[in-house]
């Protein structure tokens, strides 16, 4: 991309703001190289970046980058074999720290969409025994350590002991001479410890003159009583610089050693200060995310020139690249014309760099390989250059270098030069580049140029909104719309009398008044058109906010019935265990009564079942309405109709009806009297012609579910069954059980042959714990 654009963009601005949000000096050398990309796949990549990197700012804030520093010189160094000083290690195991604290950082969040960024964070190395073997020596002041070895310790010992010594003994001259001193201090001269005698107690003093002040009235002289000791001193510092200069050689050593991961671990950090400084960048401008695209689109709602303080600014809707391919801006000097150039061409260049956009959501940006401009005045005194001239020049070489991939900006085309030829000029050169299959947006002051806009297909025509009543521009780009001349409405505004002003209409041709009355026309159909869409929007916020009431009332009235029904299923549980309970009461009290020594044990087996299975059937309010709906009949029962007893969920024969709403039930064993409404009819009973009534054990009246066997022979037993099984099958009962006992399982055996072989007995099962067990069998009939 040419690097003119960049300037005449103020792109080095964003740059500069960019630069601002780095937290690190390698962050903002990164930021500084900045540079748009032309592929779409790296815009993406670079936009996924910024985005990534905002949402774990506005979740967890910013990411630690403080003691990140920039090392490579240090690197350079050791290796070619040079050697750091103490605070070049130190600026080296704050940056292991520093990456190691980041890492942390960056994989403890819960953040699950930032792939990206911890990619990035993974390829960073700890290098833990290094940043120890640091840290170990040298503080944070960047002084090597007492502790980086225990000859350095010695060493310093020493050192510290000798000068209490030497402080010791001149702090005894500076009480016993000091009449003999300028001052009763003890001070330094050339690495040793002297005291400041007067010039004419010198003899007296004795020893070495180290200085002297700058009257030569006080000489700076380290008494022969000290002389030895400084000596020794002097040697301790020597043995000290070079225990630490061979520390630091070692440090140095064991940094050379890992130049290659530590060179890496700088380019990532660098890397991840770039990405955040960019999403700081988008939080502080509120910029969204653009969709990025090849083919040339540009669709942004709301786009706000990044470089205007939001007291200035004006945001707008623009599109290019869908329908048109060039628009055509017209409208006054001052009306925001060139902005909205810069506009479009700055929001490409930040959205190519990975930057996002100040504009909604949901906008739409194009990659382009260039991006040219022809803005402002580009008069050259040196060249003796002209305002067209220098503008043509610059034309010219834009012309020869567009593609069906840029983007071109043209500012006042064709001014400078005489009107007419300038039009034409204007309208040949927006022919080249749209032929090219180019982007362009072009400003200009030709209302030759607003006709050129309706008789091209891929160009449009708009402007900048102007205000009469106020006579100011609002900096609002009107789409379809070209500007109009206010030059009549202003004059008249001001003052001009309409005498005058009709004169000068009169001199105008009548095209030219056509075209301003369609001109106005347009504006005032869209100034409506912009009521009707508000009115309209209100209307379907309050539709909206209706649907929402409704739902939530509907939902609530829901919950409330389904709260109804629970409550009725839960009434009647408790009703039906209370029941459950007072039958269990009597049949207890019967049982131990023993009343009734003819009632057998099956019996009360079936007679508990009965009670066991007395529960209610809760079923879904749907369901419910079906069953009450299929309970509400109208049809007449009759004696031997198989019914189910909704209250008890059991299946059952009519046995007698006691009159119109009351009927007597056999369910098994027990007879019961039950109400019409609680009765389904199942099954009606099938006419049959009359037989002599075949008399079964136990029944005097009617056929009855269960046959006893017992007690009876092997031969009369079978004849029984037989009997009894052809009147079981014309009562139509599905399902029979026949007690023969335990005993020797003759009897069993017997009744399970005569079930293989009777045609009519689908199945033959022993009964259940609680229906008599293995001393019966139930026959299943078809």
């Amino acid at each position: 991309m040419n690097e003119r654009i960049y300037s005449v963009l103020e792109f080095d601005r964003i740059i500069s703001q960019l630069t601002d949000q780095a937290s690190t000096s390698l962050g903002k050398e990164k930021t500084q190289q900045l540079k748009p990309y032309t592929e779409l796949e790296s815009v993406q990549n670079k936009q996924a970046e910024t985005d990534q990197a905002l949402q774990i700012i506005r979740l967890h804030g910013n990411m630690p980058f403080g003691s990140i520093t920039d090392i490579r010189p240090s690197l350079k160094r050791v290796n070619i074999g040079g050697f750091l000083n103490a605070s070049e290690c130190l600026q080296v195991g704050n940056l292991l720290y520093g990456a190691k604290t980041l890492k942390r950082a960056i994989n403890q969040l819960e953040e699950p969409e930032s792939p990206l960024i911890r990619e990035k964070a993974a390829s960073i190395v700890p290098l833990t025994e290094l940043e120890r073997e640091i840290k170990n020596c040298i503080d944070e002041d960047g002084t090597v350590m007492d502790s980086a070895s225990d000859k350095l310790r010695s060493i310093r010992t020493k050192i510290r002991t000798n000068e209490n010594r030497i402080r010791d003994r001149l702090a005894g001259f500076t009480k016993s001479s000091s009449h003999m001193l300028s001052d009763a201090i003890v001070t330094i001269r050339n690495d040793r410890y002297v005291l400041p005698v007067k010039q004419e107690y010198r003899g007296a003093i004795g020893g070495i003159v180290h200085d002297q002040s700058s009257s030569g009235q006080t000489l700076f002289m380290e008494p022969q009583a000290v002389v030895e000791a400084n000596n020794t001193l002097s040697e301790a510092k020597a043995d000290e610089k070079i225990e630490v200069d061979r520390i630091l050689r070692e440090l140095s050593m064991l940094i050379a050693a890992d130049v290659e991961p530590l060179s890496e671990n700088v380019k990532v950090l660098a890397e991840l200060d770039f990405i955040f400084a960019r999403a700081n960048l988008a939080m502080s401008m509120k910029a969204a995310m653009p969709e990025m695209n090849d083919e040339g689109i540009i669709d942004v709602k709301q786009a706000r020139h990044p470089l205007l303080s939001d007291d200035e600014v004006v945001s707008n809707d623009i599109a290019l690249g869908e329908d048109f391919h060039a628009i055509v801006i017209t409208g006054p000097n001052t009306g925001g014309k060139t902005v909205t150039l810069k506009l479009v061409g700055l929001l490409t260049l930040m959205a190519q760099s990975g930057l996002q956009v100040p504009a909604f959501d949901g906008c739409r940006l194009a990659v382009f390989e260039d991006v040219f401009a022809d803005i402002g005045d580009e008069q050259s005194i040196e060249q003796s250059l002209s305002t067209f001239s220098s503008h043509m020049t610059n034309i010219v070489d834009i012309l020869d270098k567009i593609t069906d991939k840029t983007l071109v900006l043209f500012d006042e085309l064709g001014a400078g030069t005489d009107p007419q030829e300038g039009a034409a000029l204007a309208m040949a050169i927006l022919d080249n580049v749209v032929n090219k299959r180019a982007r362009v947006i072009a400003t200009t002051h030709y209302p030759e140029l607003k006709a050129y806009g309706y008789n091209r297909e891929e160009v449009i025509n708009a402007s900048v909104e102007f205000d009469v009543e106020t006579l100011k521009p609002t900096y609002r780009l009107l789409i379809g719309v070209p500007g109009r001349s206010n030059a009549f409405d202003i004059s008249r505004r001001l003052g001009l009398s309409e005498d005058v002003i009709d004169s000068a209409k009169q001199l105008i041709g009548t095209e030219t008044t056509d075209v301003e009355n369609m001109i106005e026309s347009l504006d005032y159909a869209r100034r409506e058109a912009e009521k009707d869409y508000e009115a309209a929007q209100v209307t379907l916020e309050e539709a909206n906010q209706l649907k929402a009431d409704l739902e939530k009332a509907w939902n609530q009235l829901e919950n409330k019935k389904e709260d109804l029904y629970k409550k009725a299923e839960e009434k009647a549980k408790q009703a039906v265990e209370k029941s459950k309970q007072e039958a269990e009461e009597i049949v207890s009290t019967l049982r131990s009564m023993k009343q009734d020594a003819s009632l057998k044990e099956h019996e009360w087996i079936e007679a508990r079942k009965l009670f066991d299975e007395a529960k209610p059937n809760l079923q879904t309010t749907q369901t419910k309405s079906e069953e009450v709906k299929k309970t509400k009949t109208d049809e007449d029962l009759a004696v031997g109709d198989e019914v189910k007893l909704l209250t008890l969920d059991q299946n059952g024969t009519i046995v007698e009806v006691v009159n119109k709403n009351t009927f007597q039930v056999q369910v098994g064993m027990m007879k019961m009297k039950v109400k019409k409404n609680d009765l389904q009819r199942l099954k009606r009973k099938q006419p049959v012609e009359e037989q002599p009534r075949t008399m079964v054990k136990g029944s005097t009246s009617h056929v009855k579910p269960e046959l006893d066997l017992r007690g009876e022979r092997y031969e009369d037993a079978m004849q029984q069954l037989d009997k009894y099984i052809d009147e079981a099958l014309l009562a139509g009962y599905n399902n029979v059980s026949i007690i023969h006992g335990k005993g020797t399982g003759a009897l069993r055996k017997g009744v399970q042959e005569f079930a293989k072989k009777h045609r009519k007995i689908k199945s033959a099962a022993s009964g259940n714990m609680n229906e008599g067990g293995s001393g019966v069998t139930i026959f299943e009939l078809s």
